[in-house]
C-alpha cells in the first residue's frame, strides 16, 4: 500500500510542476522598460568568480572564524 500512495504523491507531484512550467508566462526580460539602462555585462570568469568562488569563499571563512573563535573546548 505504501508503495502505490508514493506512486500517486510522485504523480501528483510531477503533474503539478509539469503544469506550473507550461502555463506560466515568460518574465519579459526582452522587453526594455522606459529608464532602463543596463551596463555591459560580465564575462564567463567574472561570473563564476561571482556566484560560485565568492559564495565559497565566504562560507569557509565565516566557518573558520566559528572554528577559531569558539569557547566551548572539550575537557579531557
Amino acid at each position: 500500500m505504501d508503495k502505490k500512495n508514493a506512486l500517486r504523491a510522485g504523480a501528483v507531484a510531477t503533474g503539478t510542476t509539469l503544469m506550473m512550467l507550461l502555463l506560466s508566462s515568460p518574465a519579459l526580460a526582452v522587453v526594455r522598460d522606459d529608464g532602463d539602462d543596463p551596463g555591459p555585462g560580465l564575462s564567463v570568469a567574472e561570473t563564476l568568480g561571482l556566484f560560485v568562488v565568492l559564495p565559497i569563499a565566504l562560507f569557509v571563512v565565516i566557518a573558520g572564524l566559528v572554528m577559531v573563535l569558539d569557547k566551548s573546548r572539550k575537557q579531557v
